[in-house]
């Protein structure tokens, strides 16, 4: 992240975002520990699903609330750079430091290197296990 607050993008991250017609990205997070880019058209889908989901919601109320604390609607600029609000910044520790970047369910999470490690540690945990039981589940 620079110091103006931007992550520059891959440029197959780049790709896939440009391939949206509308070019709006909401840039959030719904756990308060990693952000998360959409594509504004996928946003409005999970904000849909929050509000309908009636199994617990308190908990879609929750994260719907997060992400309106948290989030704001931007564009990636020219040089595919995307900008994240200060708020964000600072309540998850991504100022000043490198992140981590991965594509999920259509959107990019973004780690600080804490969250980063964490996750890690988790996904070595059995991965030989995860791996056949997600085969075992039709996973190709």
């Amino acid at each position: 992240m620079d110091d103006r607050g931007r992550v520059k993008l891959p440029v197959a991250f780049k790709e896939y975002l440009g391939k949206f017609e509308d070019k709006r990205l909401f840039v959030t997070s719904l756990d308060r520990r990693i952000a998360q880019v959409y594509p504004i058209v996928l946003w409005k889908q999970t904000k849909k699903f929050l509000e309908n989901f009636a199994v617990d919601p308190e908990a879609a109320e929750n994260l719907a609330f997060n992400a309106a604390d948290l989030g704001a609607e931007c564009e990636m600029d020219s040089q595919a750079r995307v900008l994240f609000s200060p708020e964000l910044r600072r309540e998850l520790g991504l100022e000043d430091q490198p992140v981590h970047l991965y594509a999920f369910g259509g959107h990019i999470e973004v780690l600080n290197q804490v969250v980063y490690e964490e996750r890690k540690r988790a996904a070595m945990v059995k991965p030989v296990a995860d791996f056949t039981k997600l085969r075992q589940a039709g996973m190709k």
